[in-house]
């Protein structure tokens, strides 16, 4: 396994985590902040680009997964690199739309 597919994984994880929130309000039909806002990642989008800007991640965290290597949900290693990746992504985004939503 070459370390440019662990760095694939990790940076999979965050398209993936980044993917849920903007899927799932999209499709709820709220509002959202995204970066195609005024201002960027403060403003809200419509439900329709919510929806678009999730599906691309989706496909992004696609490509980098399970395009990348050879991707083993058994290996460990494997694993631990995409959830770190995760979980890195899901305190991010917690904190940045904390600010927007009294979360932190």
């Amino acid at each position: 396994m070459r370390w440019y597919h662990y760095v694939s994984y990790f940076f999979g994880g965050w398209f993936l985590v980044n993917a849920i929130p903007h899927f799932v309000t999209g499709v709820t039909g709220h509002p959202f902040q995204s970066p195609f806002a005024t201002p960027p990642g403060e403003g809200l989008s419509p439900a329709w680009v919510n929806v678009l800007w999730g599906s691309a991640n989706f496909a992004i965290a696609y490509l980098l997964i399970g395009r990348v290597g050879n991707f083993e949900s058994r290996r460990w290693s494997h694993v631990l690199v995409l959830g770190v990746g995760c979980l890195g992504m899901a305190l991010m985004l917690a904190r940045t739309f904390g600010r927007f939503y009294g979360g932190m």
